[in-house]
């Protein structure tokens, strides 16, 4: 079933930062970038099993505390090793000040 899920204020995310948060059973972490795009991940490695919320964010990559890998904030998809296989990306709307994700 898909689902779109109200997750934040828009206000409570900057640009350039990144917040962990629930989307319904998922956990996400939402990466607004520079420019004020939002984009929502899966907050979780796929190398490491580590929350990517925990790592750093410079306004286009997530990068992994626990062995340096590299995701595409906006796909998801894996940039470096350790890393081989990206992680989910969820489509995200901002409406009316909040941001929504859909995840299924």
């Amino acid at each position: 079933m898909v689902t779109e899920i109200d997750v934040l204020d828009d206000k409570d995310l900057p640009n350039g930062q990144m917040k962990a948060v629930k989307a319904g059973a998922k956990q996400v972490v939402l990466c607004r970038s520079n420019s004020g795009e939002v984009h929502a991940l899966e907050d979780r490695c796929s190398h490491a099993e580590v929350k990517l919320s925990r790592g750093l964010f410079d306004g286009k990559e997530v990068t992994c505390v626990a062995h340096g890998a590299r995701f595409d904030a906006q796909t998801g998809k894996a940039l470096c090793m350790p890393a081989v296989t990206g992680v989910k990306s969820f489509p995200v709307r901002v409406v009316e000040g909040r941001i929504l994700v859909t995840v299924s």
